[in-house]
């Protein structure tokens, strides 16, 4: 008979899930930086749209990455939280030295279609492990991810 933890989800199928969500809680932390840095750093004939618009990304980037520590925590694991860790295994790469609104915005959408493959790649993990706390979470990401990738991409059409 195989372990449960403390939430009656299979032990084992649960650490790989903590691994995924690793690695995704690595990828947000460096989308979040990337747009604090977009924020800092926009300079340009769309700098007031575009210093709130980052503004309102990270923010919602911030809360989601205490979501998906807490979500690890609840699976038994323990959430990563040294940037080196981060900057290891995330998915997303750091963005350095961009002050320009197309380059930041063209930055932010990869980042985030990025963040929807993997929290795809989640949602299946977490079905086949009946972890519907994880799926629900991916599967709300998601979809408010898909109207912001629209938007990102209206901006720069």
């Amino acid at each position: 008979m195989s372990q449960v933890n403390a939430i009656g989800l299979n032990s084992a199928k649960s650490e790989d899930i903590v691994t995924s969500l690793n690695t995704l809680l690595s990828s947000y932390q460096i989308q979040y930086m990337n747009a604090r840095g977009f924020h800092w750093n926009i300079k340009g004939r769309n700098f007031f749209e575009l210093h709130v618009k980052f503004e309102e990304i990270y923010n919602l980037l911030l809360l989601k990455v205490d979501e998906i520590a807490e979500r690890i925590l609840t699976l038994d694991g323990a959430p990563l939280h040294a940037f080196s860790d981060y900057l290891k295994i995330s998915e997303i790469k750091e963005a350095k030295n961009i002050s320009d609104g197309v380059a930041a915005v063209e930055n932010l959408l990869a980042g985030y279609s990025t963040l929807i493959k993997m929290q795809r790649d989640i949602l299946i993990q977490a079905g086949d492990a009946g972890d519907e706390g994880t799926a629900s979470l991916m599967g709300d990401y998601i979809t408010e991810q898909e109207k912001l990738v629209w938007m990102l991409k209206a901006y720069l059409n």
